[in-house]
């Protein structure tokens, strides 16, 4: 099972080939997906969720659609360290989801990631539905994009 941090998971990713990066709620699954040579970001898709085999067969399903070679999870780390409820459930999911894949899974620090997403497209004055609509999937690239950040300067 790999699963780890993203430093400790970095050298276990292909040398080239996008990462899936993913923003676990607990009624959807933000989904973002970074280019091959891991410089961006891009949303994906929300995935709207009913069991945890269905959850888990489309992300591995949009995972090979893309040629991906290892996964981030935001993990919902508390403003003081430590970790609740949330983060335990992110950390089960990733023990599950490690079973159906041979791919790296990578945590990556997401604190205030959907706070910083929400000021973004309310500044880009979006619409209230059509954020709700969003939110997850660019919470999801928020996330992606600061892992993707700290792998160019490793």
């Amino acid at each position: 099972m790999a699963i780890g941090t993203l430093m400790e998971m970095a050298p276990q990713f292909a040398p080239r080939g996008g990462l899936i990066g993913l923003d676990l709620g607990t009624k959807t699954i933000g989904v973002a997906a970074s280019d091959p040579d891991r410089r961006l970001a891009t949303g994906v898709e929300t995935i709207a969720r009913t069991t945890f085999t269905a959850d888990a067969k489309r992300v591995l399903a949009l995972a090979a659609e893309r040629k991906s070679v290892g996964f981030v999870l935001g993990l919902p780390i508390n403003m003081d360290g430590s970790e609740g409820p949330r983060a335990q459930s992110t950390r089960a999911f990733a023990r599950n989801f490690a079973r159906l894949t041979d791919l790296p899974i990578a945590f990556w620090d997401e604190r205030l990631s959907t706070a910083a997403v929400e000021r973004e497209l309310i500044k880009a004055d979006m619409r209230r539905d059509r954020r709700a609509e969003v939110i997850d999937q660019h919470a999801a690239m928020f996330i992606l994009q600061g892992a993707l950040d700290r792998l160019l300067r490793a």
